[in-house]
């Protein structure tokens, strides 16, 4: 068994939290106005999932790699492409400025899941190294929080810049990151 160190647990933070910047960019571009208590309920969620999902695929280990691995690239793909195309559909048929609310509700479990399932994937990895997994887990959680937080500060600024059209950047930028989930692991698998 190899042992990790702590930088490279906090570069695997960092790629796992890849996609909750892009979100929370996605999130802070398309909501018509963001509160502190929205930002730190998604980055909370964020960073709880991807903690949450880190720490159950280190549980499972061995057992459930190969199924897992088969399927979860889809599921990535299928959820953001959903909420991505509701987005995209919405920016041209709704008539009042009408914002989504990515801080909330089902929306934001939805994408809380579908930003951790690399998570799991890590978490099965880490299953064969000597980590400890609480530390890795806790790091990897707190990064993909903080990261979350900057990614709606930038996307407000964008935001600002884009106008009307930012729920569809928004959309269209989730169902992208969708699409690299799922070209990423068809290139890793050839």
């Amino acid at each position: 068994m190899e042992n990790l160190d702590y930088i490279s647990i906090l570069f695997i933070a960092l790629s796992l939290s890849a996609d909750c910047f892009a979100v929370s960019v996605s999130g802070g571009i398309s909501m018509a106005s963001i509160s502190r208590i929205q930002i730190l309920r998604t980055a909370v969620s964020f960073g709880f999932f991807q903690a949450l999902m880190v720490w159950m695929g280190w549980l499972i280990g061995q057992t459930v790699i190969d199924i897992v691995s088969d399927y979860d690239h889809w599921l990535a793909f299928f959820l953001l492409v959903l909420v991505g195309s509701r987005m995209v559909w919405e920016s041209f048929h709704t008539k009042e400025k009408k914002s989504i609310d990515i801080s909330r509700g089902l929306l934001l479990i939805t994408l809380s899941i579908a930003t951790s399932i690399d998570a799991l994937a890590v978490g099965l990895s880490l299953a064969f190294t000597q980590v400890n997994i609480t530390l890795a887990g806790t790091t990897i959680g707190l990064v993909a929080f903080l990261v979350t937080i900057a990614g709606f500060i930038i996307g407000r600024r964008v935001g600002a810049i884009v106008g009307r059209r930012a729920e569809l950047i928004g959309g269209l930028v989730l169902i992208a990151i969708g699409i690299r989930i799922v070209v990423d692991h068809l290139l890793s698998t050839t």
